[in-house]
């Protein structure tokens, strides 16, 4: 009996290292063999910024069609959120927590807009279906994302991060969490009360 407990402890051992072996050979050829075949071919080099940079220039399209570019918020701070996907539990968490809060933004002279990868259909049903009063922008290369350092998450995942930008077009918060996505909400609400105060 005791031979065959030592058994199969040593076939769950072997089992156990064989999971992960086939996991790290995973991520490594999704890494360097698949991923790069996928990825959207672009000039745009990721870019590391800090607090205090200036903040990149960029134009998008809304849903709508209409371009809009970082001298559009010129003398007026700028909440700039980068998302990974429409309609997914986080994202429609972090939407929805920036709607609740859109009177506390405005009232300090902030304007909140959402960014991502979705094209303007996507964002179309989005907005409606949660009554989103911000404008939602597509960056449908990862170019704008890019050139702020959004970096992907678990080498597949768009990253989630906010950038608060001040009225001289500086940045003065930059908040990374794909997880908590409504400490993106919190964490910006204080720094632009810090601003509205200056």
């Amino acid at each position: 009996m005791l031979l065959l407990q030592n058994f199969f402890k040593q076939q769950q051992d072997y089992s156990l290292i064989q999971l992960i072996i086939a996991g790290v050979v995973i991520i490594l050829i999704s890494k360097f063999l698949i991923l790069p075949f996928f990825s959207n071919k672009s000039n745009t080099k990721m870019t590391k910024l800090t607090v205090g940079d200036r903040a990149p220039d960029f134009t998008a399209p809304d849903k709508d069609g209409k371009s809009y570019s970082l001298k559009d918020f010129a003398d007026k701070i700028l909440v700039l959120y980068f998302y990974p996907k429409d309609s997914t539990p986080g994202c429609t968490k972090e939407a929805c927590s920036f709607r609740d809060n859109y009177e506390q933004f405005t009232d300090a002279g902030a304007v909140v807009v959402g960014i991502s990868s979705d094209g303007a259909e996507s964002h179309s049903k989005f907005s409606a279906k949660y009554r989103l009063p911000f404008t939602l922008l597509t960056d449908n290369k990862g170019e704008i994302a890019k050139s702020y350092g959004v970096k992907k998450e678990l080498l597949l995942i768009p990253g989630r991060s906010t950038f608060i930008i001040d009225k001289n077009q500086n940045i003065v918060l930059i908040h990374s969490s794909l997880l908590n996505a409504e400490s993106h909400i919190t964490e910006s609400l204080k720094v632009i009360e810090k601003l509205k105060s200056q």
